[in-house]
C-alpha cells in the first residue's frame, strides 16, 4: 500500500548559534519549518564557534530559548567534535541553512554524501527589517546595548 501524502513526514534540520534570539532567527526557523513537517534544531556549542565571536549565552540557555519556539519540535546542543553526529542521529530529509550562514550548500551536500547521509540541502530566505529600528543581527543588538548601557 502506498502511503498517502498525509502519512509521510519530512524532517528538517536547522542549525546555528542562536545567541540572543531576534526576529531574523524566528524567520529562519519558521522558513525551515515550512520545508517539512518536523523541525529539529542543532545549537552550535560555544566552544565550536570559530567563524565569529563566541556566543554570550550558555549552550543550554540558547537551546532552551530555541526549544520554546512553537515551530521547533526538538532542539539539541551539537556534538562536541563532529557536527554530523546529530544529523546522522536525526536522519533528516532536508537541511535548511540560514540565508547568511557561512556554509556553502555544495560543500555541505558533498560532506553528507561522503558520510552516506541522504538529504537535501536548501537555503532559507532572508528577511528585511520591518522598521528602521529593528535589529536582525546578534552583533548589532550587542553593539546597541553597549552604546546605550555601557
Amino acid at each position: 500500500m502506498t502511503p498517502s501524502p498525509s502519512d509521510t513526514s519530512t524532517t528538517v534540520v536547522a542549525q546555528g548559534t542562536f545567541d540572543i534570539l531576534h526576529p531574523g532567527h524566528v524567520h529562519y526557523l519558521s522558513d525551515a519549518a515550512s520545508m517539512g513537517t518536523e523541525l529539529h534544531v542543532i545549537i552550535a556549542r560555544r566552544e565550536n564557534v570559530t567563524h565569529k565571536e563566541p556566543p554570550v549565552l550558555s549552550n543550554e540557555q540558547r537551546r532552551d530559548m530555541v526549544a520554546a519556539l512553537e515551530v521547533v519540535d526538538e532542539a539539541r546542543i551539537g556534538h562536541p567534535e563532529d557536527i554530523f553526529v546529530p544529523i546522522r542521529d536525526i536522519e533528516p530529509d532536508v537541511i535548511a541553512l540560514g540565508y547568511d550562514q557561512h556554509h556553502e550548500e555544495d560543500s555541505i551536500a558533498e560532506a553528507l554524501d561522503e558520510r552516506g547521509i541522504d538529504c537535501e540541502v536548501r537555503r532559507a530566505s532572508g528577511r528585511e527589517p520591518n522598521h528602521d529600528d529593528e535589529l536582525l543581527s546578534t552583533g548589532d543588538i550587542i553593539d546597541r546595548v553597549c552604546d546605550q548601557r555601557c
